[in-house]
Parts: C-alpha cells; structure tokens; sequence
C-alpha cells in the first residue's frame, strides 16, 4: 500500500539511497565534521499522523493530562523518588512506561529510527516512513524565556532541568510559552532504554496538539523519507546484520522475545 507523495517526501528506492537521505544536510564546514541536525522518528506506516498517545488515548480532553500524571505520581513504587519529583519528570518516567502523554519518541540515530520503520512484521504490505526533522531550527522558534537557554548553555537541545529552571509545570509552560508551539529536549539517562535508543522527546504547549500539523506550516524544518513496502524486508536484514535490534533497544527477556519472534517469522 502505497502513500500519498507530497512536496516534502522522497520515496527511496535502495538501501543506499536510504542511508545517503538520512544523512543529508549533516556536513559542517565550519567544524570540519558530520553532525546531523536531525531528529528522526521511524513509523511502520507512511499514513500514520504524530499524533501523541495522550491524544489518542483521551481524545480533545485535555483536562485529563494533569489528573493521569497526578495519580501516576501518587500510585508510582520507584526507588529513586528523584525520577519522578517534579511534573516534568513525572511525564518522561511516565511516558517511559507506557503512559498516554503529550511527549513524542524520537532518537539522534537514523538506523534505530529505520528499525521502528520495519520492525513490525504485520506492516510489510505498507510503505512505511522516517520523520527527519531539524531539531535545532525547530528549539531556535521557541519564544523567549526559553530561547535564551539556549545560547546561555550553548547547546541545541533543551534538557529537562533547563526547563524546569524556568518552568515548574507544564501548565507554566503552556500558559507561558503560548499554544502552537513544539521543541525537543533530551531525557534523564533513566535506564539502558533510554540509552540504547539514542532517544530524545518532542514536546508541544498543548496537550492535544498533533505535531504534523505544526510542521506542515513550517516546511522548511523537515523532510519524510517513504520506504516502499518492497524494501522494508532488505533494511530488516540489513539491520539485524548491524545489531539494530530490539535485543539491544529494548534490554532485557522482553526485548530479547520480540527479537526472536520477529527474526524467525518466515518471509511470505
């Protein structure tokens, strides 16, 4: 099944040509070095939206973010109460775990982004897709006081204590920031997950807000690279070849499952 192309798409026709798109743009003269801009979110289907599960779970109720993180917060057994102390926190631990949230999943690395895109096994007679969006333009929208941070800090990811430092919840930063607004910021090395995926979160100032909207009014800070569903089993090869597997990003008996039960699934 096949996606609607539009102006922002490129529909890859080769393992190579994927592996020269994801790294596109990533040359920095003034540096001398590769460092991508680029953050990247793989999705087994082409037609699905970036919607946020707390959208999809609760629909336009956005009253009932602030009671699900307060009862995650009240019922959570954690050992290290740090995980979990101020709101902010509370939504990435939550969404760590499978919470419905605002937060989005998206990882520096574009061959983790490519498993998401083809470790679904049922997704094979659809086109699937990568979301490359540049991160750094993206945090450079953001209004002030945050903006600031980040050439205070010199750094173009916000971090979770930048923004508790301004901001002590996210009512704070959706009544001060405004609605209408996305930026990505990295979370706590909370476990091996979290390391593993190379991972990062998009965040929006409105709990119901779908970022695909917010990216189509502005074109310039992305690219969708479509792979044809006639590819997906080659990249899926490939990457099990390179240790791209969900042994590795998901630690533990799980992750070592769902490995096993994907990789001895025979091709139909």
């Amino acid at each position: 099944m096949n996606c609607q192309i539009t102006s922002n798409d490129i529909r890859v026709k080769s393992w190579e040509e994927l592996t020269q798109e994801v790294y596109h743009d990533s040359w920095k003269p003034s540096l001398g070095r590769f460092r991508s801009d680029f953050a990247f979110r793989g999705l087994s289907d082409c037609n699905y939206r970036l919607e946020n599960s707390f959208l999809r779970n609760c629909g336009n109720r956005p009253e009932l973010e602030y009671h699900m993180l307060r009862n995650f917060r009240k019922y959570a057994r954690i050992d290290d109460f740090s995980l979990a102390n101020t709101q902010l926190r509370a939504l990435v631990l939550a969404q760590h775990h499978g919470l419905a949230t605002r937060l989005l999943d998206w990882t520096y690395s574009p061959f983790i982004a490519m498993h998401f895109a083809t470790s679904n096994t049922e997704k094979y007679h659809i086109d699937g897709v990568i979301w490359k969006v540049d991160f750094v333009q993206v945090n450079r929208l953001i209004p002030e006081p945050l903006n600031a941070l980040l050439t205070l800090e010199k750094c173009n990811a916000f971090t979770v204590e930048m923004l508790e430092s301004v901001f002590p919840s996210l009512q704070k930063l959706d009544e001060t920031i405004g609605s209408g607004h996305a930026l990505f910021f990295e979370p706590p090395s909370i476990d091996d997950r979290i390391v593993n995926q190379f991972a990062l979160f998009s965040v929006m100032t409105s709990a119901t807000a779908v970022l695909d909207k917010w990216l189509n009014k502005h074109p310039e800070v992305y690219r969708r690279i479509i792979i044809p569903a006639s590819l997906k089993w080659e990249i899926r090869d490939k990457l099990d070849q390179a240790n791209i597997t969900e042994r590795v990003l998901f630690p533990g008996l799980d992750g070592l499952a769902s490995w096993l039960k994907r990789h001895y699934r025979p091709k139909i």
